[in-house]
């Protein structure tokens, strides 16, 4: 196995000059769970902890290492743990706000090539919810594919509603699968390209650990049942790096029940490129499509040329992105102030 084998390719390759050390190799982050982290490289898969000049130069939970990061890292006892030094700078993320009260990224996963966005016939369908997963992906960077899963529970009629349901939502491929009778776990697995990587997200219970099992041939990770409300179950407890036989590389993370949106703009303009469209033709240019006169959002949607659901979709997640995306500003704000008197408290002791 080469670093390539393992993602590290061009783009990479470009940003190695400036992060190589002295003794020390690169690496993947294979794992990471509740601050411990596994790396993996041409040769090797070891534990590793963070150098303490690293952990004094992180100012946010964003700038920790997560699965798929790339990191520079020195070994020791004899090539059996390591000290990870450096981390690349990241071609593609997945990011959400940290789920509670605290306004804070809370990173899933990097450098992800595809986002497998794992929805289930039964109780999970929910369009909505599918908006947001199509913003995070969309924010990030990450190409998006809707895999509808549990298709043996439904009929043919009411699998072809939701497939025209997804379709007015997004462009992004659509692949309906049944991991009880195989239907269309072919297709869905011709489209794993070695060296690529691949993410599962959706809640828990959509199926996600039942395909990593038929992928990998055997029960390698427990499932459990969903209860007869729909709730899921979890079933993954960190997240990490499988590489699969035809090597490809999925990551599995945990089902998320919060999913909210910081800062995502751009990623709200990509998943609903039709609102974008229409809103070059509203009188004012920094319209917000709510009560503003000439507003073609709204003509569009008394017209019935724009689906209510979408455009509440639109404005709830545009408005909850700018709230906590200012409220992420000030706090980074208090906390490098924070960080500044800390450091001049310590230099003047040192004094």
């Amino acid at each position: 196995m080469k670093l390539k084998d393992l993602g590290f390719d061009q783009w990479f390759e470009a940003q190695a000059a400036a992060l190589r050390m002295d003794g020390c190799g690169f690496a993947r982050i294979s794992a990471v769970d509740r601050g411990s982290y596994l790396i993996k490289d041409e040769s090797r898969e070891v534990p590793a902890e963070l150098s303490g000049k690293l952990t004094y130069g992180i100012d946010s939970a964003v700038d920790l290492p997560c699965a798929g990061d790339w990191v520079t890292a020195q070994y020791y006892n004899n090539d059996t743990a390591a000290i990870i030094h450096r981390v690349f700078p990241r071609k593609t993320f997945l990011r959400r706000k940290t789920p509670g009260r605290n306004i804070d990224y809370q990173m899933i996963a990097a450098n992800i090539d595809t986002a497998f966005i794992v929805q289930s016939c039964h109780f999970d369908f929910n369009p909505s919810r599918l908006d947001r997963y199509l913003v995070m992906v969309a924010d990030g960077h990450v190409e998006p594919v809707v895999i509808l899963t549990k298709t043996d529970l439904i009929t043919r009629d009411e699998l072809d509603r939701k497939l025209a349901i997804i379709g007015s939502v997004t462009k992004a491929r659509v692949m309906s699968l049944s991991n009880i009778t195989g239907i269309g776990f072919d297709a869905f697995q011709k489209t794993l390209l070695p060296g690529k990587t691949y993410c599962l997200l959706g809640s828990s219970g959509v199926g996600k650990t039942t395909i990593i099992n038929r992928l990998m041939g055997r029960e390698a990770f427990e499932t459990k049942a969903v209860s007869s409300t729909g709730e899921g179950t979890h079933t993954t407890s960190r997240r990490q790096i499988i590489v699969l036989g035809q090597g490809a590389m999925l990551i599995d993370t945990p089902g998320m029940r919060e999913l909210g949106i910081v800062g995502a703009g751009d990623g709200i303009d990509t998943g609903f490129e039709e609102i974008v469209m229409l809103s070059e033709n509203c009188r004012y240019a920094d319209c917000r499509h709510e009560q503003e006169p000439g507003c073609a959002v709204r003509g569009a949607l008394e017209n019935g040329e724009l689906q209510e659901d979408r455009y509440l979709s639109y404005i709830k997640l545009k408005k909850e992105s700018e709230y906590y995306g200012m409220s992420y500003q000030d706090k980074r704000k208090k906390d490098k102030d924070f960080g500044r008197f800390i450091k001049s408290v310590k230099k003047h002791l040192k004094d």
